[in-house]
C-alpha cells in the first residue's frame, strides 16, 4: 500500500496502447455505496462466508453488509489503519494500526477490540494465513513481518525481510506467504513453517510492485507495478513468465478462481485492468475498467464475482507557494464511497 493517507491524484494517463484502452468487457459500474465522514483510506478486505465489507477509513475500519450493501458498524480506535484481515473461524480479525506499531485483535460480532498486539514501526498489509492458523503483519517502515499466534494473539516471532513490505499473499498447501518488497523491485517467499525467508525473486522487467494476488491451484503470483505493468510469476521458481500493460497509479491487485481473472486498480488513470489467465504461461488483458480517480485500491469477493473499490470527490489542486511542490487536492469530506463493479446486469433506476 502507497505511504499516503489519500490517493496521490494526477492527470488521466494519455498514453496507454490500444490493448490497455480497450474499454469492452464483462466488467461494469454496478453501484455505489455511501460512506461519508472524514479521513483518508487504504485497503478493503472482504469476507465471503459473512458476506462483510471492511474499509480503512482515518482511524477506524467500516463493516458494510454486502447482502443489503449498507454500512452496519465501525471498529473504532484504529489509529493509521491501513489493512483488515479476518479469520472468519475463529470469529477474529486483525487490523494494522500504522501509526501505532501495533495490530489490533476484534471480535467479528461484537466488532470490539479483544487486544493490540506490538509490531515492527509501520505496519501495513495484514495477512491471515489459515495453514498455520497465523497472521502476518508487515511494517514498512521497519522492513521486517510479525508473525502472530492467530488464536492466542501472542506473538510467535519477527522475519526481518530485507526491504519494504507491500501487499502479501499466502498458498497455504504450498507452505508460502508471499510479499512484495517494493523499494528493491523483488518478491519474497517465507516459509510458513520454518518462518524464515527462503527465496528472494527479482520482478523485471516489473518494478516496485506494491499489489499483489495468488493463484494456487496454478502456482502463479499476479503483481501489480509501478512501471504500469502487470507481472505474472511462477509461485515455485520465481520465473516471471508474462506481462501485459496496465494503468497508471496501481496499488491493489485480486485475483478470481473462478473466472481466472486477475486485476489491478490503479488509481491515476482511474482504471482497473482485467487479465485473464489463459493458461499457466499466457495473460491476456480482457478489459480496461474505467472507474474513478483515486481509486486505486480494491476487494474481490469470488462468490459474486463483484469488485469494490474506495474512493471520494477532491476538490480543485491548489496552487504551489514560492519553493513549494504542487500539494494535493483536498478531499470533500461526506464524499467518501465504495464503487462496486460487476458481470450481473446493474439496477434499473
Amino acid at each position: 500500500m502507497k505511504k499516503y493517507s489519500w490517493p496521490v491524484v494526477f492527470g488521466i494517463l494519455g498514453f496507454m496502447t490500444a490493448a490497455v484502452c480497450r474499454a469492452d468487457g464483462p466488467y461494469h459500474f454496478i453501484k455505489e455505496i455511501s460512506i461519508g465522514g472524514e479521513g483518508g483510506w487504504d485497503a478493503l478486505t472482504v469476507d465471503s462466508s459473512a458476506q462483510r465489507l471492511y474499509v480503512s477509513h482515518g482511524t477506524r475500519v467500516v463493516v458494510i453488509d454486502l447482502a443489503k450493501d449498507t454500512v452496519i458498524g465501525e471498529i473504532t480506535n484504529t489509529p493509521g489503519v491501513h489493512d483488515i484481515a479476518v479469520a472468519p473461524k475463529l470469529n477474529r480479525g486483525f487490523v494494522s494500526d500504522g501509526r501505532e506499531a501495533k495490530a489490533s485483535i476484534v471480535d467479528l460480532k461484537t466488532l470490539q477490540t479483544i487486544s493490540r498486539v506490538d509490531t515492527g514501526p509501520n505496519p501495513d498489509a495484514i495477512l491471515f494465513e489459515p495453514g498455520q492458523n497465523e497472521v502476518y503483519a508487515f511494517n514498512g517502515r521497519g522492513q521486517s513481518a510479525t508473525v502472530i499466534a492467530a488464536d492466542s494473539g501472542k506473538v510467535v516471532t519477527t522475519i526481518p525481510l530485507g526491504g519494504k513490505p507491500e501487499f502479501a499473499g499466502a498458498d497455504p498447501e504450498s507452505h508460502r506467504v508471499f510479499d512484495n518488497l517494493e523499494n528493491k523491485s523483488e518478491v519474497a517467499a517465507i516459509d510458513t513453517k520454518t518462518h524464515q525467508v527462503v527465496n528472494r525473486w527479482p520482478i523485471a522487467p516489473g518494478e516496485s510492485a506494491s499489489g499483489l494476488a495468488v493463484d494456487p491451484k496454478n502456482h502463479r503470483l499476479f503483481l501489480g507495478c509501478d512501471n504500469r505493468l502487470m507481472v505474472m510469476m511462477d509461485s515455485t521458481s520465481g520465473k516471471v513468465l508474462a506481462t501485459v500493460p496496465i494503468g497508471e497509479g496501481v496499488d491493489g491487485a485480486a485475483f478470481d478462481p473462478g473466472t481466472q481473472l486477475a486485476f489491478a486498480s490503479c488509481g491515476q488513470s482511474a482504471t482497473v485492468t482485467i487479465a485473464k489467465e489463459e493458461s499457466p504461461d499466457k495473460l491476456t488483458v480482457v478489459q480496461t475498467l474505467k472507474t474513478e480517480r483515486g481509486a486505486r485500491t480494491m476487494a474481490l469477493d469470488p462468490t459474486t464475482h463483484k469488485i469494490y473499490l474506495p474512493t471520494a470527490k477532491f476538490g480543485p489542486r491548489p496552487e504551489p507557494g514560492n519553493g513549494e511542490r504542487r500539494r494535493r487536492p483536498p478531499l470533500i469530506p461526506g464524499s467518501f464511497k465504495i464503487l462496486v463493479y460487476g458481470m450481473e446486469a446493474p439496477a434499473v433506476k
